[in-house]
């Protein structure tokens, strides 16, 4: 919990600098942020990624954004590595303050991450890059799960489970499989029992959520869904039409 707080707090300093300031390039905030990375890294210990991603230009490859990266064990990434789905977001509106603390994240492998973000702005007000933090609470849910089986727990109401604002992967693509089987699951039913109407609005939920943006999106979605590629297409013509 210490370490989450100290995060949070190191997040909003950071975000009040980002604010004060805009930047020629994503390579001069590299240059000044690459010691502070390494130092909160280092402080906090191994269960903390600190990321800087590069958002700058108008042909941004989400698949190869991560300039700098400490602690990558705790994603699987490495430098050239991908972006999340929060990069979507991002440059669907660069000028919107997509700055955000303490939210949920997971893993390709099911951890469960809390995570900060902070978006650097150029002279435009453009964002040209973003420094993320994110912690690993595996560590803590597994001590938390011996005390629990040594010490006798009173019963508790817990808040229902909240959809992750963020899916990491080591690529795009494992990205996208995991935001597929979350709009999947939110269905209720097996895609064997899905209506036509279940797999609309499976395709309106990814729509909303930017993955039909992403490559090869319809062919990996109509698969999962056992329709068509002209099907799927079909289907998200559709929702937008509705719109």
């Amino acid at each position: 919990m210490a370490t989450q707080t100290a995060m949070r707090q190191a997040a909003a300093v950071l975000a009040e600098d980002a604010a004060r300031q805009t930047y020629e390039s994503a390579e001069e905030i590299l240059r000044l942020y690459r010691p502070v990375m390494r130092a909160l890294a280092t402080a906090a210990g191994p269960s903390v990624e600190v990321v800087l991603h590069n958002l700058d230009g108008a042909d941004v490859d989400l698949g190869h954004t991560i300039m700098a990266i400490e602690n990558g064990h705790v994603t699987g990434r490495s430098v050239g590595g991908p972006s999340t789905n929060l990069g979507l977001d991002v440059l669907k509106d660069r000028q919107k303050d997509h700055d955000a603390f303490g939210y949920r994240g997971r893993t390709s492998d099911g951890r469960e991450l809390r995570c900060s973000s902070v978006y650097f702005h150029n002279a435009a007000g453009d964002i040209i890059a973003s420094f993320c933090i994110n912690v690993d609470l595996s560590p803590l849910q597994q001590a938390r799960n011996m005390l629990e089986a040594l010490l006798p727990v009173a019963a508790t109401t817990t808040a229902a489970d909240e959809r992750p604002q963020e899916h990491f992967g080591t690529d795009l693509v494992s990205v996208m499989d995991q935001m597929i089987a979350e709009a999947i699951g939110e269905i209720g039913r097996p895609v064997e029992q899905m209506t036509r109407d279940d797999k609309i609005a499976v395709l309106e939920k990814l729509d909303q959520r930017g993955v039909t943006q992403m490559r090869k999106s319809i062919e990996t979605i109509a698969k999962r869904l056992h329709v068509s590629r002209v099907t799927a297409y079909s289907y998200l013509d559709e929702t937008r039409s509705r719109g």
